[in-house]
């Protein structure tokens, strides 16, 4: 069984009805990411690399105070190389230092795949804002097994 962990940035939109349910579209592009840690701290990023594009869609399904349900896909690249993914547990949404702004962290289960991912398996997490005007940005980082 192999291992693939990727991480990657995506920018999109959430829309629909915000007391029930939402949906979320986003994008993403190949990227490497860099942290470097000094005597100063820590500087981190990600930055653009050559290769296909990634897309996202999900459906969120509110289900407490600050609390969700998640499922979707995530294709990469121009083939058919998709993974679907479901909530574990439950996610968590709530206000940030910046009141326009919600943050919140999730983390979903691979339910399989398709091309490379087909019978996939892993975990997948997610830390996210989205704005009062329901601009999204995404920070996912995954460890897939491949069979």
């Amino acid at each position: 069984m192999q291992q693939l962990v990727y991480a990657m940035h995506f920018k999109g939109q959430a829309s629909g009805d915000s007391t029930q349910t939402m949906r979320v579209q986003s994008s993403g592009v190949s990227s490497s990411i860099t942290t470097v840690v000094n005597a100063g701290g820590i500087t981190g990023g990600f930055d653009p690399a050559a290769g296909s594009n990634v897309s996202f869609e999900s459906e969120v399904t509110l289900t407490g105070d600050g609390t969700f349900n998640e499922q979707g896909i995530i294709r990469f690249g121009e083939g058919n190389h998709l993974l679907r993914f479901v909530t574990v547990g439950e996610g968590w949404m709530g206000p940030s230092p910046n009141p326009p702004v919600k943050q919140g962290t999730v983390t979903w289960k691979v339910d399989g795949g398709e091309g490379q991912f087909a019978g996939a398996d892993g975990v997948i997490t997610s830390n996210f804002t989205v704005t009062d005007t329901g601009g999204v940005d995404d920070y996912h980082m995954g460890v897939i097994y491949l069979k």
